[in-house]
């Protein structure tokens, strides 16, 4: 990928010489708009290095800032270069899945595409660009396709999971026993049966690592990370950038390693017990967090997709008051998308860190209020 560019400019060593005797008159000759080209083709590749990575390790407010520059870059490109595809659908695609479980957003023109909907046609396009890992493409295909229904079904849209199933499958014989299998959930409205839970979005999540981590492999001569590393070393950076880490999870009293483990925790106690297993209850304080603390760890839960962590991050909202604008908001939310409708609500309104089972609850005082 940055090999031809690479040779067109000449490559810089360790101590900042030139490598090639032409490098000169080749910058010289070189128009400006050939250097931004090559440029954003390094950026774009260290863009969607960075999103792998902060993907894989569920840091969520490192995801959503390489996300906004890796679809800067995207939308410059006039047309995809055929050597950065896979790089540009990936980025797509994993910017899709950790959004996968919000249906008020849209990328698509027509509003009935679903993130994950999205995110399967992208995943589509990355097939095609490589045969060598059949098995794991298929696990995914699937994955995405089952979680499309069930993400509709745990929001209670059962009529608009109905419409997807009609467009995600062929009459393939392929297709046939999942469809059927997805039709009769459907029948039922119950979004806890066991197939749907057995194909989780905690496991689709886990099958996309695994296929990033050997993306991340396959790419590791990425020109910017190559050149940045060198930097690093020579500047003895790396343990500087790690000390001074160090002193700050000491200020704030928490590091991101423990956040996260906590969790993973707690996520483990509320699968527990909705299955039944009686285990020991994480103690957890009510204590008021700060908004950008609030917004790093929804961040995370998102990219976990693990609907009922609302349950325990509500636990740290639950003694934030109501606002004014905030019930102006819900009342505009219900005339435009109804009542029960509230994670459409929460999508496109401006509420401060609250989950849809908190728009219910509020929705539900509001009526009692007005009725008496």
């Amino acid at each position: 990928m940055a090999t031809a560019a690479q040779g067109a400019l000449g490559v810089m060593d360790g101590s900042g010489s030139s490598v090639s005797s032409s490098v000169s008159s080749s910058v010289s000759s070189a128009t400006p708009e050939a250097l931004e080209a090559v440029a954003a083709e390094w950026m774009l590749e260290f863009a969607c290095s960075c999103l792998c990575r902060h993907f894989a390790e569920q840091s969520g407010a490192e995801f959503w800032r390489w996300r906004d520059v890796a679809q800067v870059l995207i939308n410059g490109l006039s047309q995809i270069p055929p050597h950065q595809k896979k790089t540009v659908y990936l980025c797509q695609l994993l910017i899709r899945i950790a959004q996968g479980k919000s249906l008020g957003l849209q990328f698509e023109n027509d509003k009935r595409i679903s993130p994950l909907e999205s995110a399967l046609s992208f995943w589509t396009l990355l097939e095609r660009e490589e045969i060598k890992l059949e098995k794991l493409h298929e696990e995914i295909r699937r994955l995405i396709q089952i979680q499309i229904v069930a993400v509709h079904m745990e929001n209670r849209y059962f009529r608009e999971a109905a419409e997807v199933l009609e467009r995600l499958f062929t009459d393939s014989e392929s297709d046939k026993p999942l469809r059927v299998k997805l039709a009769t959930i459907i029948k039922t409205k119950d979004p806890y049966v066991p197939l749907l839970q057995s194909f989780s979005y905690s496991l689709l999540i886990s099958k996309i690592k695994s296929y990033i981590k050997l993306f991340m492999k396959e790419n590791e001569t990425n020109f910017l990370m190559q050149e940045a590393t060198k930097h690093v070393v020579s500047k003895g950076l790396g343990a500087t950038a790690l000390q001074n880490r160090s002193v700050k999870v000491n200020e704030n009293g928490r590091s991101d390693l423990e956040t996260k483990h906590r969790l993973v925790k707690e996520k483990q106690y509320i699968t527990n017990k909705s299955s039944g297993v009686i285990t020991k209850p994480i103690a957890r304080k009510c204590s008021g967090q700060k908004p950008k603390e609030s917004r790093v760890l929804q961040s995370l839960t998102n990219i976990q997709n693990v609907g009922q962590n609302e349950v325990s991050l509500a636990c740290s909202r639950r003694r934030q008051k109501w606002t004014p604008k905030e019930d102006l908001e819900l009342k505009l939310g219900v005339k435009e998308f109804g009542v029960g409708n509230w994670a459409k609500i929460l999508a496109h309104g401006d509420f401060d860190n609250r989950t849809s089972v908190m728009l219910k609850d509020r929705w539900r005082t509001l009526s009692k209020i007005k009725q008496s």
